[in-house]
């Protein structure tokens, strides 16, 4: 007898959870229908649970706190390099 995994498509694995979480079935019942075992879908819809906070999180916020501190960033790297040119024209004798 050859043991074999079952590979689920993660939307597979999210109509399963969320059917779980639904809570009109038991987790037995699902898990007869769809060949999974039921401590696999307990595992599913305790990540989908997790996850929901991640999932409707304001993403443009955080897009935008990460873009302020790459221009932050960036001007940071600017004026130490504008620093550097000034000191190099000065000893170069290149200053105007």
């Amino acid at each position: 007898m050859k043991d074999r995994r079952n590979k689920f498509t993660g939307e597979f694995k999210a109509k399963i959870a969320l059917e779980a979480i639904k809570g009109h079935r038991t987790v037995s019942e699902i898990a007869s229908e769809c060949g999974v075992h039921p401590h696999q879908i307990t595992q599913w819809k305790k990540q989908a649970i997790e996850g929901l906070p991640d999932v409707l999180s304001d993403k443009r916020r955080k897009r935008k706190e990460d873009q302020k501190a790459l221009v932050s960033e960036l001007y940071q790297q600017i004026g130490q390099l504008k620093v550097e040119l000034d000191w190099l024209k000065k000893k170069s004798g290149l200053a105007s």
